[in-house]
This record gives structure tokens, C-alpha cells and sequence, in this order.
């Protein structure tokens, strides 16, 4: 089955742009669009996509309430992806705090934006740049340091989330450790559980914001 895609930005020419850039691929299908967060959640619920490709700043409804009102009232909620013209806006950060699972940037080429949908679709985080990575530390405070120590993860998993952190997928672990893709899958659940975490975007801003793991 190919994997379905919602678009929602306010402007028809981004819109436009991204479903011709997805369904050129044999295993992406746009499955609808709308032009504000306000329309995400009841799109969401009749088209059941598996991935949202939303815009962070529009007029009446924004990404970063959007993203909450989907992961708050749809069961089994869709991947999202909020785009963004600056790496660096505290709105992407808000964004993925808020709960979704990478970005994109406008300007990025296609192919970037292709594998960024199948990334998410997979279950992967999207690599922090190092200015999403610094506001990222420069949010810690003492609540996520505990939160931290609270999860008391084992040696083996502080070390996966280290590599989750750096943006490896748990193919990319698997090798670096030389451990079986089960056995990652099953430390990266852990790491999951541990910290409360919905996603490995989350538990990658849960381990900057502690402390546990810092830009560089």
C-alpha cells in the first residue's frame, strides 16, 4: 500500500509543489489537502493518513496547536511533518515538543522531501540540525533532568538513545553496535517506555533538554 499524505499549508503554490514532487513516486499518494490547521483534525479522521505534511505558521489555526488537537482527539494518529522556512524558528521546536515527528524545510530538494515522508512513515526520526539541537539544550531545566534519572535506563539503552540523539535509524545502531535490528527494536521500545516518550523525536528533545546528551 503506498503511503498516503496530507498537505496543509495556506499557500496553493507550496501545496502544489509538494503533491507533485510526492505522487511522481510509485509508493506516495497525496490523499487531500487543506489550506489551515483549523481543517487538519476532521481531514485527519475521514482520510486516515499516514502522514501529515503541515505548514507551522498559518492564519487561523497553526501547526504547533494542529499537531496537539491530532495527537489529543484522533485514535491512532497519523505521522507529522511541520514545514518551516528557518531551521532555527522556535516554532519548529514547539512544534516537535508538541509532538511531531520531524520538519522540512521549503527550500529542501526533493528527493529530501520524499525521504523525509518515507522516514517518518517508518517509524524514524528526522536528524536535528545543530540549531534545532542548541535550542533544544537551551530548554533544559531541572523537570526533564529528573525525568531523566526517573527512566534509569541501562547502559545498553542510554547508549542506543545517544545514537538515536545523533539521528541513526535502528538499521544504523544495529551496525554500530553490532547488535541484530530485534535486538535494537527492542532497546529503542525501552528507551520509549522509559522516558514516556510517544516517539524517538521525542526522546531525542527529552535528551537534549536533560542534559543527558549535548550539541557538538
Amino acid at each position: 500500500m503506498p503511503i498516503s499524505v496530507l498537505l496543509v499549508d495556506d499557500e496553493p503554490l507550496v501545496r502544489a509543489g509538494l503533491r507533485a514532487i510526492l505522487e511522481a513516486q510509485h509508493d506516495i499518494e497525496v490523499a487531500g489537502e487543506a489550506a489551515d490547521g483549523a481543517a487538519v483534525v476532521p481531514m485527519v479522521r475521514q482520510l486516515r493518513p499516514d502522514v501529515v505534511a503541515m505548514d507551522v505558521r498559518m492564519p487561523l489555526l497553526d501547526g504547533i496547536e494542529a499537531t496537539r488537537a491530532v495527537l489529543r482527539t484522533v485514535d491512532q494518529p497519523p505521522k507529522i511533518v511541520v514545514i518551516t522556512t528557518f531551521e532555527n524558528d522556535e516554532y519548529v521546536y514547539d512544534a516537535l515538543r508538541a509532538g511531531a515527528d520531524g520538519f522540512l524545510l521549503k527550500r529542501s530538494a526533493p528527493a529530501e522531501i520524499v525521504q523525509a515522508v518515507r522516514t517518518v512513515a517508518a517509524g524514524d526520526s528526522l536528524l536535528f540540525p545543530a540549531a534545532l539541537r542548541r535550542l533544544a539544550a537551551g530548554r533544559g531545566n531541572e523537570r526533564a533532568r529528573a525525568a531523566m534519572e526517573r527512566a534509569a535506563l541501562t547502559a545498553r539503552e542510554a547508549e542506543v538513545l545517544r545514537h538515536m540523539a545523533r539521528g541513526l535509524s535502528n538499521a544504523e545502531i544495529a551496525r554500530t553496535l553490532t547488535l541484530g535490528a530485534e535486538t535494537v527494536k527492542t532497546h529503542v521500545s525501552a528507551v520509549l517506555a522509559k522516558l514516556g516518550a510517544r516517539d524517538r523525536t521525542q526522546a531525542v528533545i527529552a535528551a537534549y533538554e536533560s542534559g543527558f546528551v549535548t550539541p557538538g
